[in-house]
């Protein structure tokens, strides 16, 4: 799916809809991974952002992430959401650990 794909679901908040990259690879050594075995995927793409927050002031915060934006998330943060087949991760801006540039 590319970040320009409408999704039906609208994250509130600081709140960030990402989607899994996923590993191609299901041998290691010759010996193949069940799917239940396998760690979750750390990479994903930002799919959609929330509405934002707001500091004591009022003033909006600024998202540091972009629709599109491959980002590093924790292996077992967030809520996994399934829509039309496909599976995605609402999770916090702050339980992103950062963007993968290049």
């Amino acid at each position: 799916m590319s970040a320009s794909t409408s999704v039906k679901v609208k994250p509130l908040g600081d709140r960030v809809l990402i989607k899994h990259i996923e590993e191609d690879e299901q041998v290691r050594g010759g010996i193949y991974i069940p799917d239940s075995a396998k760690e979750k995927p750390q990479e994903a793409e930002v799919i959609a952002l929330g509405t934002g927050s707001k500091d004591a002031d009022g003033k909006a915060i600024a998202f540091n992430v972009k629709v599109g934006d491959k980002v590093l998330t924790s292996k077992y943060g967030g809520t996994e959401v399934k829509v039309d087949g496909e599976t995605y991760l609402l999770v916090r801006e702050d339980d992103i650990l950062g963007i993968i540039e290049g």
